[in-house]
Parts: C-alpha cells; sequence; structure tokens
C-alpha cells in the first residue's frame, strides 16, 4: 500500500543547495549515480565474503543506462546490494544521511576494522538527480530477500515522497530520472557516451548503454574500460584522467600538484597511484577528527579507505590508492599493522614519495615552493619519527633566509653552496614570525660579516635542528644561544681581544648593572653580535631561547626558569652615555631606572614583554619628559 512521508530534514534548502550552490556542472548527477551504483557493488561483494549466499548466481556485476526519448527518461540499474524498506526510508527520506555512511559506523561498531569508506559518505550525492529531473522514482530488492521484497521509492523534490511494495527479479537498485523540461541532451548516445568516459571511466565494473527503452544486451560493450587507473600504463593515461580521478577520489576542487603512479614487482608486488595535493586541506591538521590514508584494493576488490599503516604521519597529505595481490581479503587494520608485506609496501612508497618531491624541487622548483609553503610543516615532523629517512629529508626542507630576496626560503644545500670559504657553521635564528625575525638585534652582526641567517619560523623547527645538528660537516649554529665568533681564524681573534678590552673598559658599568638585575640575568657582558642596536639577551649554548619558552607555555607543557644573559654594544650612544654618568656619579640614581629600561628593551627585542610592564612604561614616559 502506498504511503507519503515528509522528508525528515528541511528538504527544500537542502534541494535547493544541490541544486544549485553544491555542484557547479549539472552533467555531475550522472557521475553520482554511477558511483552510488558501484557502491552498492562494492558493498555487495564486501558482505559476499562473509555470507556466501548473497553473491549465488551472480554472473556479471554491472551497471545499465536506458535512455528513452520518447518518455524522457533515464533509467540507471545496478546488480548491487540492494534495500530494504527501513534502508530505503533510512538513506532516501533524509537529505544528507547516507546508508553508506551508517553501513559504514555500524561495520565499525561490530567489528571494529576493515569497514569499506564508500563514495556516498555525504549522503547528497543522489538528490543531485534533481538538477535535472522533475521527478525521480527507485525500485529496490535487498540482497537476500524475495521477488516480492522490494520497495517502490518516489519524489517530485517537493517536501514528500512515497513509498510502496513492488517486486524486482533479481536484487540491485533502479533509479528512473523523468528529466526536466530542457535538459533532453542526458538522452542522446553521444552525450552519455562522453559523460560516463568522462567522470566515470575508471569505475571497476562495466557501465553499458540501452537506447530507445531498451535494455542493454550482453552484446554492447561497455562505455568505460573498467581497468582501474593504477593499473593502465602511464602512456594510456591523460592527465586529465588523473586530474578527474583525483577529484573524484579526494572531492578536491583543483588539479594534484604531483601524479606518482607506481607498478613494483619482486619480492613484493603491488601498484598505487598517489598524488600531492596543492592546497592544504581545512581538516588536515585537525589531529582530533581528521582521518589519513590510503585506499586499499585486494585482488581488484575495494577493502577501504584511509588505511594509515600505508603511510608515515608525516606524509598524511598524500592521497591515493594502493592494490596489492600479496594480502587476505580479509585483511584487518590490526593485521595490517604488524604485516610484513605491508611494511614492505610502505617502505615503497615512503621512497617513491620522498624522490618525487626531490625530483620536483629540482625540476620544478615553483611548484616544489607551492608545495613546502602547503605542507612544509608536516613534512618535517618526519625528522622526529622517520630517522632511516632522515637523509633524504634534510635535502628536501626550506627555511628562509635573511639575505634571500623577500626572504625566500632556500635549502640547505642551497646555503651551504653559497657560505664564505672562511664560515665553518650554519646560522640559524628561531623566531614566532617572519616579521619578528627580520627584527632581531641577533642579526647585526652575522648579516655585517656577509654570513646568511635561516629565520626558522615553523613551532616544529627547534626539534628538526634539534635532530639534524649538523649538514655536510657544518654544524647549526642559533645565533641568539651561546658565544658567537665570526669570520676567520684571525678575524676571531681580533674580534676576541676587542671585545676583552670593550669589557675591561665597561666594568664598572658592567658591575652595576648586574648588581640591579642580578634576579633577572644571569651576566652583564659586551656583545660580539651587535652594529645598530644597544642591547639583546641571550641564553646558553644548549638553553631553551624565549621563542620556544612560549611555545612550550602555548600548549601548556612547563617551560624552565632560567635567567638570560644581557649583551650591550659598547659603540653604542646610550652605552657611552651610561658609562659617562656612571663615571660621574657611581650613586646616581638614575642608573638603576635605566638598567630597569636596558632590560625591558632587551625584553621587548625578543618578543617578551616586560614583568612590569607599567614601570617601564612609566619610566619611558619620564624620560621622554626630561
Amino acid at each position: 500500500m502506498e504511503q507519503t512521508h515528509v522528508f525528515k530534514t528541511e528538504v527544500r534548502q537542502l534541494l535547493d543547495l544541490v541544486i544549485h550552490s553544491l555542484y557547479s556542472k549539472k552533467e555531475i548527477f550522472l557521475r553520482e549515480l554511477i558511483s552510488n551504483a558501484s557502491d552498492a557493488i562494492d558493498r555487495a561483494q564486501y558482505e559476499g565474503l562473509t555470507d556466501k549466499t548473497l553473491v549465488e548466481g551472480v554472473t556479471e556485476w554491472r551497471i545499465d543506462l536506458i535512455a528513452d526519448k520518447a518518455a524522457r527518461t533515464l533509467t540507471l540499474r545496478d546488480t548491487g546490494i540492494g534495500m530494504t524498506q527501513a534502508e530505503t526510508e533510512e538513506s532516501l527520506g533524509m537529505i544528507a544521511r547516507s546508508g553508506t555512511k551508517t553501513f559504514m559506523q555500524a561495520l565499525k561498531e561490530k567489528q571494529g576494522t576493515n569497514a569499506p569508506e564508500l563514495i556516498g559518505q555525504f549522503g547528497v550525492g543522489f538528490y543531485a538527480a534533481f538538477m535535472v529531473a522533475d521527478a525521480v522514482t527507485v525500485v529496490t530488492r535487498r540482497r537476500g530477500t524475495a521477488v516480492d521484497a522490494a520497495v517502490r521509492w518516489h519524489s517530485t523534490g517537493d517536501g514528500t515522497y512515497t513509498t510502496d511494495a513492488a517486486t524486482r527479479d533479481e536484487p540491485g537498485t533502479t533509479v528512473t530520472l523523468h528529466l526536466r523540461e530542457g535538459m533532453d541532451e542526458y538522452l542522446d548516445e553521444w552525450r552519455i557516451k562522453a559523460l560516463v568516459k568522462l567522470y566515470s571511466d575508471f569505475i571497476a565494473h562495466p557501465v553499458r548503454l540501452g537506447k530507445d527503452g531498451k535494455d542493454p544486451g550482453e552484446a554492447d560493450a561497455p562505455l568505460n574500460t573498467m581497468k582501474a587507473l593504477w593499473k593502465r600504463s602511464k602512456s594510456e593515461v591523460k592527465d586529465e584522467d588523473y586530474t578527474e580521478f583525483y577529484k573524484h577520489l579526494t572531492h578536491d576542487s583543483a588539479a594534484p600538484l604531483r601524479v606518482i603512479p607506481m607498478a613494483v614487482e619482486g619480492a613484493v608486488e603491488f601498484r598505487s597511484l598517489l598524488f600531492i595535493p596543492r592546497e592544504m586541506p581545512f581538516d588536515l591538521l585537525h589531529r582530533a577528527d581528521r582521518k589519513h590514508g590510503l585506499n586499499l584494493y585486494v585482488r581488484n576488490v575495494f577493502i577501504g579507505a584511509d588505511f594509515d599503516a600505508l603511510l608515515p604521519e608525516y606524509l598524511r597529505f598524500v592521497r591515493g590508492v594502493v592494490d596489492s595481490s600479496d594480502l587476505p581479503l580479509n585483511v584487518s587494520r590490526e593485521i595490517l599493522q604488524d604485516d610484513a608485506v605491508i611494511r614492505k609496501i610502505r617502505s615503497n612508497i615512503v621512497g617513491k614519495i620522498l624522490a618525487a618531491l626531490s625530483d620536483m624541487k629540482k625540476d620544478k622548483p615553483d611548484d616544489y615552493k607551492v608545495f613546502f609553503k602547503a605542507f612544509g610543516r608536516i613534512l618535517k615532523e618526519g625528522f622526529h619519527f622517520d630517522f632511516e629517512n632522515k637523509a633524504k629529508l634534510q635535502e628536501l626542507v626550506l627555511f628562509h633566509a635573511a639575505r634571500a630576496e623577500g626572504n625566500a626560503p632556500v635549502s640547505l644545500r642551497d646555503y651551504r653552496d653559497a657560505m664564505k670559504s672562511t664560515q665553518k657553521e650554519i646560522y640559524y635564528l628561531i623566531a614566532e614570525s617572519l616579521d619578528a625575525a627580520r627584527q632581531s638585534p641577533h642579526l647585526e652582526a652575522v648579516l655585517a660579516s656577509g654570513c646568511d641567517v635561516l629565520l626558522l619560523v615553523d613551532p616544529i623547527d627547534q626539534w628538526v635542528v634539534d635532530s639534524l645538528e649538523e649538514y655536510e660537516g657544518c654544524t647549526l649554529r642559533a645565533i641568539d644561544k651561546g658565544d658567537l665568533e665570526l669570520g676567520s681564524d684571525e678575524e676571531k681573534a681580533e674580534a676576541k681581544k676587542a671585545i676583552e678590552a670593550a669589557g675591561l673598559a665597561l666594568r664598572p658599568l658592567l658591575d652595576t648593572l648586574q648588581a640591579r638585575l642580578a634576579d633577572r640575568v644571569r651576566e652583564v657582558r659586551v656583545s660580539p653580535r651587535l652594529t645598530d642596536s644597544a642591547c639583546c639577551l641571550v641564553v646558553d649554548a644548549q638553553a631553551m631561547n624565549a621563542t620556544m619558552e612560549r611555545f612550550m607555555r602555548a600548549m601548556n607543557q612547563e617551560a624552565p626558569k632560567q635567567l638570560r644573559i644581557l649583551e650591550i654594544n659598547p659603540k653604542h650612544p646610550l652605552v657611552e652615555k651610561l658609562r659617562a654618568m656612571r663615571e660621574a656619579d657611581a650613586a646616581d640614581p638614575r642608573l638603576a631606572d635605566y638598567a630597569d629600561l636596558i632590560f625591558g628593551q632587551a625584553q621587548l627585542a625578543e618578543g617578551t614583554v616586560p614583568a612590569d610592564a607599567q614601570r617601564f612604561t612609566r619610566l619611558v614616559a619620564d624620560l621622554m619628559a626630561r
């Protein structure tokens, strides 16, 4: 008996979104319906692994298209899993609620592993049909049920739908679209063939076309090649084929930055098709709910998506598929973690990705800069997690350089090749931002000596340099830590003598400043790193700088309390003024205020707000008034 139902969500608004906003091209409806049909077949095959009765008598998994110009209908029929009455109301009666998503969740709750994540995860692809149809009818029968257990679902997209009992000779689903006025192009044979070739050529099941309202026969050749894109040789595939497959796989609107096809034979055999996106997906850094990994097939059977055992965490931006004949069909995520075959596949994939990035960096440097801007901070995580590939990773990382035009990013190789012959260290500065790094007084003497400085502005950079320590015999040296010696051995010796002489001349002033700041600094000394600024703060060689302390606190981690070293520039007019003031009157009360001011100035230069900001601003105001 036919029953009328009301959609369970604001169907008018959502249908309007689907029809007018979600898809830029109406032709996408055919891709969505074919993908749904492919999902239904994949799901039937998957359930048939454990329940053989569901697939008994199946001679061919197929998807049929039937165009009827007289009736102005386009019908799509599959031999997939089908739906029961309840599943029909759940899947088709609620917009944005996908049957495949519900199936996936239920299967995860039941067994916790091995659940295929299918194309229909968003639950709106079916409703793309209303972009071209003013009425849609679905007749479906669940595998494992009787002929008369089929159900008919019908809607004109007006906020209601009807369900009724039906019959269907074989399990599966038939979707019939009554096309709107002006949409008859989707009944033309050439148009249908072109769309299937464009959007669904890689679908693993045959898509056949029947004309004039007749069913396609076995003699009708499939419209799609059915050969998975990753199993075709590179010479057979056009760039647009890769792009379309990538967009289908990822729902990204942009073309991939790099395509990496793989075919590995030998001890382990597998094929894969990997993609490096052009831009960072919005959810990639949200660790709580994001997923990463590759789609896994075993002997052409879809096993599941987001198998993270195939990729290390620091390559989680890579998307794609892997197809292996060396794994069992009932493979689970737990088995994958310890499986020797999967470890070999993973090792091959990681090596191929890093090699592809190396090639991109060399052959297409502009593309590589686009990649590194989007994913560089994620790639750097590999220094912590993948010591085996450290040598490859150190050739891939880029850092902003102080002397490069616009502080453009350079590689360690670029820096090393440009070093002066007398330079033995690679200098770097860790800062919270590029602007903060540019303004740091620690740069002054290093840049004046003709050396460059790497500006490290990602929170992870401290762990990168801790892991690297040296590159091609050159120690990585933080310019805001410990002692700093620049130039040749002769230049270093001369600079050391000059510093000692200046320290001796300024000793009374240094002692006065040290006495005033005893609870805030460990030492006050003459600086070898300043040419223009009056002062700066440095830490011991093995200590954590101010930027890293702030990063630690931002992550709610305890940062060890440490006293810094205050360095002053003996040639700065301010220091000369303080020395003269001290010589004139060692008890001058202004010396204490000026000690506080110079320390506060050094704090601001490193990005730290003075502890007593009100006193600091008052002292500045008083000084300006005088």
